[in-house]
């Protein structure tokens, strides 16, 4: 019965007080963090897939025909200018110039006669001249035959790296046949194109000067380890991609570089007073950026924007806002097109200085 009667209260304190009025609590309304854009000069890095060419790249050529005799060189071999790198079988050239030689003799004999005759008056001055004449065309003949016979002897023109070889020893080679081809990698002409609206920009610059130095990235997705100087823009811009070739050299102490390498130029491109908003403040559709300006009466409006360049966890807007816009800076995907909500500024600066920490 004792239990019982305990059980009996427990019911009646448990139907009192759910018979209590609830107490209504009000919940402050969430409030939505917000900021302005911000102008500073700044700076991005842009990345232009970049063509690496010898400084100096040609094709070695058999400058006559015959028979390979001997091959000094390997591929790959580093080559000092002068170097003896082929030879061409010299017996045909050799005795052409022999013959060239002889032929100079018998000129040069026959002017002497010819010059003791005319000082005794017995020929005339037109014969001594064509007796010069003769030994004249003789000795060019001799240089000819020299020229045609030091050709047999292929040497370096330059200090270079030798690429694949193209013949072998007793190849029968023709007039103007590869051989092989030679590299002075000393330095490094590296190409990338350019569109039109950056050309102009980087053109009319008035301390493009100081903008000259560029990187370049390699395919290791490393950066070589010297700075490059752009030295030349070429004169026609390629009516079908509406770019316009640059040209950086670079140093090459190390060979790093080969003539055919690909990478990537980096360079550095100044932005004066330009427009900043947190990338995380942005939001796209249909391949479009777009950003939620609160009004003057908290209404949230969706306004496109155009984006001119990309920082870490920033944007550069081109154009759609002003300074003195309000954006939504976080909540996005929790407020609605012409919806009014409860928000807080945060200072652009203080943003900024933590970007890092709002992007998580």
């Amino acid at each position: 019965m004792r239990t019982l009667a305990m059980f009996m209260g427990l019911i009646v304190v448990l139907l009192y007080t759910s018979c209590e009025p609830k107490t209504n609590k009000k919940h402050e309304a969430a409030k939505y963090m917000v900021t302005s854009p911000v102008l500073k000069d700044t700076s991005i890095t842009k990345d232009y897939v970049a063509q690496i060419n010898s400084i100096r790249h040609i094709e070695v050529r058999a400058l006559e025909r015959g028979y390979l005799k001997n091959i000094y060189v390997d591929e790959g071999q580093s080559l000092k200018k002068g170097q003896r790198m082929f030879a061409i079988m010299p017996n045909v050239y050799q005795a052409d110039l022999e013959r060239a030689e002889a032929e100079a003799k018998i000129a040069e004999i026959e002017l002497k006669n010819t010059k003791l005759l005319a000082e005794g008056n017995v020929v005339s001055e037109n014969e001594l001249a064509m007796a010069k004449a003769t030994l004249d065309k003789a000795n060019a003949e001799v240089s000819l035959a020299k020229t045609h016979l030091g050709f047999t002897d292929v040497r370096a023109p330059f200090d270079g790296i030798m690429n694949h070889l193209h013949v072998r020893e007793g190849s029968l080679l023709d007039e103007g046949e590869l051989l092989t081809t030679l590299s002075d990698n000393s330095k490094m002409w590296v190409y990338f194109n350019v569109p039109e609206a950056e050309y102009l920009d980087y053109i009319i610059s008035t301390d493009k000067e100081n903008h000259r130095e560029v990187n370049l990235l390699l395919a290791n997705n490393k950066v070589f380890d010297q700075m490059g100087i752009i030295e030349t823009i070429e004169a026609d811009f390629n009516n079908e991609t509406g770019n316009i070739a640059f040209r950086a050299t670079f140093e090459n102490p190390n060979n790093i570089l080969r003539h055919g390498e690909t990478g990537s130029i980096l360079m550095n491109v100044p932005f004066t007073r330009a427009m900043l908003i947190p990338q995380k403040a942005t939001f796209e559709v249909m391949n479009k950026k777009y950003v939620f300006v609160i009004d003057e009466e908290n209404i949230v409006r969706q306004r496109e924007i155009t984006i001119g360049a990309e920082l870490p966890h920033l944007f550069v807007v081109e154009k759609g806002l002003i300074e003195t816009d309000q954006i939504l800076l976080d909540g996005i995907r929790m407020v609605r097109e012409n919806e009014k909500i409860e928000t807080e500024f945060i200072e652009p600066e203080e943003v900024i200085s933590n970007l890092a920490l709002y992007a998580e």
